[in-house]
């Protein structure tokens, strides 16, 4: 018989990646051990593929560079940074911008995503990575995979164009073009979150097939917030392709992260009084759902919301840590 597989699986959410930050902290915390010692999988979309590989980041020591405390950090002090654009016209005209243009330069993050990760590659993740992305001129979902870049040298790309890839929302920011090492060929990458926003289930498949020895499965999915909100029919009857624009990816997303949820909760049912799956949501407000509102008011209220699952989730926490503690 083989171990329990342990899985972790972070949600695309934009600045709202620091409330599954600040959970697996509050892990950390408990466990007195880093995220990448304690999983034998991670996977992230958007916000959650760049926490993914920050979490497996080696120090010089050889031990993870980053633990999730200092993620936070990097919400708190970087949001700015990331969310930027150089001074335009365009700005003083955002309607306009917005159609016809992505709305934030690519300089911000490009920025942010070198310090944090300099040259590293894919290959040095310290425990197993899965990040989504999606091909846009093939129109195929696309995986980076640790496992794979350390066994082909062209498919090992530096985390800095992983993290990249994976946070290329659609309207946000330009698609990455990602040229393969060797080969004449490249991609053409956009978000995770246009199919996986929640990649549990990514994760769980993957799992699947790089541990078919394994004796069971043990998932934890962090989401970056529901937002409760009501659109109501007098509202959105009459609307059109404009007013649609905006709300339907929300509603996409939003819906794609239930059936997610949905699923796993079905697939991973407790057997023998081990919980194997574990989902944990913050709970938003409208005024918290904007992906991209990195000013010191909003990062206090997902703060306050992170807190709040914190709270009130405190038993499954406990429950979720003594099963991590016992299957080391």
């Amino acid at each position: 018989m083989g171990k329990v597989i342990k899985v972790l699986s972070i949600d695309g959410g934009g600045i709202r990646g620091i409330i599954p930050a600040m959970v697996l902290a509050e892990i950390e915390r408990i466990l007195q051990k880093p995220t990448a010692e304690t999983f034998d999988l991670i996977a992230g979309t958007s916000t959650g593929g760049m926490l993914a590989l920050a979490l497996s980041v080696p120090g010089e020591d050889g031990a993870p560079k980053y633990s999730a405390k200092q993620m936070i950090g990097l919400y708190e002090i970087e949001g700015k940074t990331i969310f930027s654009n150089p001074s335009s016209l365009w700005q003083r005209i955002p309607a306009i911008h917005n159609l016809t243009e992505e709305k934030y330069n690519e300089a911000g993050i490009e920025s942010v995503l070198e310090k944090y990760f300099g040259e590293t590659q894919l290959s040095a993740a310290l425990t197993d990575v899965l990040v989504t992305s999606y091909e846009i001129e093939r129109r195929i979902p696309f995986f980076f995979r640790s496992a794979k870049a350390r066994q082909q040298e062209d498919y090992d790309f530096p985390m800095k164009l992983v993290a990249r890839a994976t946070s290329a929302a659609p309207t946000f920011f330009k698609p990455l073009k990602l040229q393969t090492q060797g080969l004449q060929e490249y991609y053409v990458l956009v978000d995770g979150s246009v199919y996986a926003n929640n990649p549990a289930m990514c994760a769980f498949i993957e799992a699947k097939k790089a541990f078919p020895d394994a004796e069971d499965f043990l998932v934890v999915s962090l989401g970056t917030g529901d937002v409760s909100y009501i659109q109501s029919y007098n509202e959105d009857k009459g609307w059109g392709v404009i007013q649609w624009a905006e709300p339907l990816l929300d509603v996409i997303v939003h819906g794609s992260d239930l059936m997610v949820d949905y699923q796993m909760n079905n697939l991973l049912t407790p057997a023998s009084g081990f919980k194997r799956y574990f989902r944990f949501q913050a709970k938003l407000n409208d005024r918290n759902k904007d992906i991209d509102d990195a000013s010191r008011m909003n990062v206090r209220m997902l703060k306050l919301g992170a807190e709040a699952v914190i709270h009130e989730k405190q038993d499954d926490l406990k429950l979720l840590c003594a099963q991590l503690m016992e299957e080391d």
